[in-house]
């Protein structure tokens, strides 16, 4: 999937009549971030784009599926799972054209030396790694996990994902909201 964050970020922040200095203030970032987003001159991170589509009300699912009203099927394809993921880390999104979902069940996969950095957010969420390790701080407390493990979580809680391995870590995952 392929798409115009700039664009879609000044859409959405038109549509809500703030400008780029209210919207940075707001969010907690700087107005400097909120213009070279729009101007498609960097790639937000992750934690960074989610304090900014809090402001505007909009999931991370919803910002980059474009909120589409079609009326959603029940099998995903792979090729039509949207990447919500930043920088090395894939995270793709099952059932992008739900609108109103009660949660987001994801596919993340993190490469050799992926790290998320700490963020926080609404919601629960938990996952099972299905290949690879990966190392997860939640609140402070750090854990390797491996094929099989699992985690288990309160997202307000600051917390990490990061691969040390040599190897490619997937995990299957769901946060409730959805505010992945």
């Amino acid at each position: 999937m392929n798409i115009d964050i700039g664009n879609r970020l000044r859409h959405e922040r038109q549509k809500k009549g703030l400008s780029q200095r209210a919207l940075a203030r707001l969010a907690g970032v700087t107005n400097g971030l909120i213009s070279q987003i729009e101007q498609n001159s960097i790639s937000p991170s992750i934690a960074s784009l989610k304090k900014i589509l809090d402001v505007l009300s909009l999931s991370l699912a919803d910002f980059f599926t474009g909120g589409d009203d079609a009326t959603p099927g029940h099998f995903y394809e792979r090729k039509a799972l949207p990447n919500l993921g930043s920088g090395d880390v894939a995270i793709f999104l099952v059932g992008a054209g739900i609108r109103h979902r009660a949660m987001s069940v994801l596919h993340e996969i993190y490469p050799p030396g992926a790290d998320t950095q700490m963020y926080t957010h609404a919601g629960e969420e938990g996952g099972v790694v299905t290949k690879g390790k990966i190392e997860v701080t939640v609140a402070g407390e750090v854990r390797i996990l491996g094929p099989g493990d699992a985690y288990y979580f309160e997202s307000r809680l600051p917390h990490r994902f990061r691969n040390l391995g040599k190897t490619p870590c997937e995990i299957i995952s769901a946060n409730s909201p959805p505010t992945f």
